[in-house]
């Protein structure tokens, strides 16, 4: 069995996708105290909560796989698009230290799918640079939630996954296969849902627009300060962590019983974590951060399943 080591673990998607696939996880590392309570609730490993700059890794027990999904806010539109200038760009450069410490037969990195576009690709050049001059052959993907995962989410992704190279061994690697989209929005919602604070009211500023716009079951919308756009794909949109500032940024439905916002339990599901994942009782508006901070846990199974196959080739 591979041993795994996750930094920026949050509530543990990847590290839950890489369990499913029969991997053994050692240690993860998070620093929001929130996350850490979400994880601790599902995961019974060292799970350690500290800045990701005061760990030392060659203190942490090797492991053969690393995972990261690092700070994307550099890389994302809806960033400042600074790159390497961000400091929270450099954190791919920290991730790097980690990687040249534990020396990992393989990894898995993950981030928003402009790192490939960012600074006309300069950005994702330096980065895979820098990871083949230190020995691993890389392997990259923009991949979509509702492609692979059979789960009506509009969530585009880019995955980097790197093996180290052994004695000149010709590494293969394949991402997962496309899959149909047979599942509706319908299959992630709670049906009985009655909690009075997800439902919006007559006197809220707004609820006229709403009650005009918001007219089918079978489709998200979302409000937008000023407009309710309506997603005709049938596919909720990609979860994001500012869900959790305001409630024009959680996506909304109609139910038998009124207009309601997405819960924050019905944000997991859309990110394929199973019913019986424990959320602990905080803040909506943290459960919601963790939801659109999270990745989706049955397409990061795939891709471990996948890993495991190339690493049993190279390594037997």
């Amino acid at each position: 069995m591979y041993t795994l080591g996750s930094l920026y673990a949050g509530v543990g998607g990847i590290c839950y996708g890489f369990k499913k696939a029969g991997v053994e996880l050692v240690w993860a590392n998070e620093y929001d105290r929130f996350a850490c309570q979400t994880y601790s609730l599902n995961f019974d490993h060292n799970l350690i909560q500290k800045d990701i700059w005061e760990l030392n890794p060659k203190k942490l027990d090797r492991i053969d796989i690393l995972t990261a999904g690092f700070p994307c806010q550099p890389f994302s539109i809806a960033g400042y698009r600074k790159g390497f200038e961000d400091e929270r760009g450099n954190h791919f450069f920290r991730v790097l230290e980690y990687i040249k410490t534990q020396r990992p037969k393989a990894f898995l990195l993950e981030n928003v799918k402009n790192l490939l576009s960012h600074d006309r690709g300069n950005t994702f050049k330096v980065i895979k640079e820098s990871l083949q001059f230190h020995g691993y052959e890389i392997f990259f993907q923009i991949m979509n939630t509702k492609d692979y995962c059979n789960i009506p989410q509009n969530r585009e992704r880019i995955f980097i996954v790197g093996f180290s190279k052994v004695n000149g061994c010709k590494i293969e690697f394949r991402f997962p296969e496309k899959v149909k989209l047979i599942k509706t929005i319908s299959d992630f919602i709670e049906k009985k849902q009655t909690v009075e604070k997800y439902f919006y009211k007559p006197e809220w500023y707004g609820y006229k627009d709403l009650t005009k716009e918001v007219v089918s079951f079978n489709t998200i919308y979302q409000w937008r300060r000023h407009y309710v756009r309506v997603n005709k794909s049938n596919l909720c949109p990609t979860l994001t962590a500012n869900m959790g500032t305001g409630g024009h940024n959680v996506p909304i439905i109609k139910t038998e019983s009124g207009i309601r916002k997405l819960t924050p339990r019905e944000c997991f599901l859309f990110q394929g974590f199973s019913k019986s994942f424990k959320l602990p009782k905080i803040s909506d508006s943290h459960l919601y951060k963790q939801a659109g901070n999270s990745v989706t846990v049955p397409l990061i199974e795939k891709i471990a399943k996948e890993m495991i196959v190339t690493l049993s080739r190279v390594y037997g």
